[in-house]
């Protein structure tokens, strides 16, 4: 890399100013992702924490289930309960409402004291972030952090939710639902609470443990069954935002290929007399492949490295006020993805490198 390092050690100018362009790049990409994460992170945790092997929602006639239109009758429960195979079957209930500190709940009360929560109903002492919430009385609930830190209450407080006052039994757990904190109830208390809200009390969905004939079951009762994960998907809000944010994450990607392809393309161009020199004295193209994408490597590795140090400073520092998520997923991957499609784009850039003739390039056809 002889010919490399001079270059970087003279012409540093041009260096600087495309190792700015790729750390500005990353740190869009970066932050990008740390909000994607973030935002999703508040849409399904609470999904996410749910007990079971896979999550039963109400099939409908015609398309895809629904979080907010699945509810599961009792011949459904049934079906799934009685099938070879299962070993627990729990019934979850969802629905969103409104949280008060005061005694009017979604009818009167200080409107300043009332918070948007997601009402979740299921047994005591589950496993999962969203069971451990789940208190064993039916005039207590369980309050994610963030909704006791919105509502400003801790264990032994009373909260109003649809004009019935519950007494705070725990506090715990990053549980959020369509960007909604949880408040978890007993599934009597969350039929009732689903009653008043003009729902009919039927839980939305069972959490099921197990390993039947997931596919005929399901065929046979009417539903469908689909990893915690693969359930995200009925869930509207997180495919419009994470589809959205996800294609100009992409986009990005594919903007950073062309930039640093383009700035080593010009590059490769301005030093054709280096490169027909070095190939007249007998280098191989070999060689000056290595010089090229260790050149290239180099300004990568220094432009990604800085963006993504930015992008952990103020994912930090955002991470207060926003919902940022900070972890390897949001910034050692996206950095490694621009690294790789940095050095693609500088491979492109060579061919002329490759197929030079020195003559030509000394210009002998002149």
């Amino acid at each position: 890399m002889f010919v490399a390092w001079r270059d970087l050690r003279f012409a540093r100018g041009r260096f600087v100013l495309i190792g700015s362009v790729v750390a500005l790049i990353t740190l869009l990409v970066g932050f990008l992702a740390g909000l994607t994460g973030g935002l999703a992170s508040q849409n399904v945790s609470a999904v996410l924490g749910l007990p079971g092997d896979r999550l039963v929602l109400q099939q409908p006639s015609d398309g895809q289930p629904s979080f907010g239109e699945s509810e599961i009758g009792r011949e459904a429960r049934a079906g799934w309960q009685t099938s070879a195979g299962v070993d627990r079957v729990v019934p979850v209930g969802i629905v969103q409402g409104r949280a008060a500190t005061g005694a009017g709940g979604t009818t009167g009360g200080s409107s300043a004291a009332a918070v948007g929560v997601a009402l979740f109903g299921l047994p005591h002492g589950g496993d999962g972030v969203v069971a451990a919430l789940a208190p064993d009385r039916d005039d207590a609930v369980g309050l994610s952090a963030a909704a006791a830190a919105e509502l400003g209450v801790w264990v032994g407080d009373r909260i109003s939710i649809t004009g019935t006052a519950y007494r705070v039994a725990s506090v715990g757990g990053d549980a959020w639902y369509s960007h909604t904190p949880v408040v978890a109830m007993t599934p009597d208390a969350w039929a009732a609470a689903d009653r008043r809200l003009g729902g009919s009390g039927a839980p939305t969905l069972l959490a099921v443990s197990g390993s039947p004939d997931w596919d005929a079951v399901a065929a046979a009762t009417h539903t469908s069954a689909a990893t915690p994960l693969g359930s995200l998907t009925a869930l509207e809000t997180f495919r419009s935002e994470v589809g959205s944010l996800a294609l100009m994450i992409a986009m990005l990607f594919g903007v950073s290929a062309l930039v640093v392809g383009a700035f080593f393309t010009v590059w490769t161009m301005q030093r054709a007399g280096d490169v027909a020199v070095l190939k007249a004295l007998g280098a191989s193209t070999a060689s000056l492949v290595r010089d090229a994408l260790g050149q290239a490597l180099v300004v990568l590795v220094l432009g990604i490295g800085t963006g993504t140090a930015l992008v952990a400073v103020l994912g930090a520092v955002a991470g207060g006020t926003l919902p940022f998520l900070l972890s390897p997923l949001t910034t050692l991957v996206p950095g490694v993805a621009m690294a790789l499609l940095g050095l693609a784009g500088a491979a492109i850039a060579l061919r002329t490198v490759t197929a030079a003739d020195p003559l030509t390039a000394l210009g002998s056809n002149r």
